[in-house]
């Protein structure tokens, strides 16, 4: 079993569905990056416009489940879309972070859960 698939078990879906995994390098500090871009899949709901792909976003660190006892760092670097003949420019918005956080959305509802476990013990 190669390498992707097996982290096709560990990450979250969406990652797989739209993105590539381009490296992944060891912190200092038991932590690994996983680097990844945007799969070259032109955004559905500008459909009726002639874009052209035009590099990247800078990239976006999520925190995700650990990974053996390392702090998982997805960095996501979407697209950018270029339209023919305006310029304007258009990226994918694809939700993997929890809202108004740096963390996965799976690995925000875990810590929510498991937090507000602990406050009620505690109380």
């Amino acid at each position: 079993m190669e390498l992707e698939n097996i982290l096709q078990h560990l990450l979250p879906k969406e990652i797989f569905d739209f993105f590539e995994l381009k490296s992944i390098e060891e912190g200092a500090e038991n932590q690994l990056f996983l680097y990844l871009d945007e799969k070259s899949i032109k955004p559905s709901e500008h459909s009726d416009k002639e874009l052209i792909a035009n590099g990247f976003d800078e990239s976006v660190c999520i925190q995700d489940f650990p990974i053996r006892d390392k702090a998982a760092y997805l960095m996501v670097r979407r697209r950018k879309w270029k339209e023919k003949g305006t310029g304007r420019i258009y990226s994918k918005q694809w939700g993997i972070a929890a809202k108004g956080s740096s963390y996965s959305k799976e690995f925000a509802a875990f810590l929510k859960e498991l937090f507000g476990q602990l406050r009620h013990q505690q109380q």
